[in-house]
């Protein structure tokens, strides 16, 4: 199952591009973009290293409704 996120809302918000956001959480841009479009699932240490760098919380920018 693939997470659906609000990773690049929430990287809009903060001013950041895929560049920056990936180098302040130490991934790739290629590896941002897939998150941002839900394609690859990123372990909690890199979800979490995301939402500190957006200044938001876990279940803000990854919370998926249960189906």
């Amino acid at each position: 199952m693939l997470t659906a996120n609000h990773v690049k809302q929430y990287r809009l918000i903060a001013g950041f591009s895929q560049k920056e956001l990936a180098s302040k959480t130490g991934i790739t841009r290629q590896t941002l973009s897939l998150i941002e479009k839900g394609t690859y699932n990123p372990l909690l240490k890199l979800c979490l290293n995301l939402c500190h760098a957006l200044n938001q919380t876990l279940d803000t920018v990854f919370w998926v409704e249960p189906s």
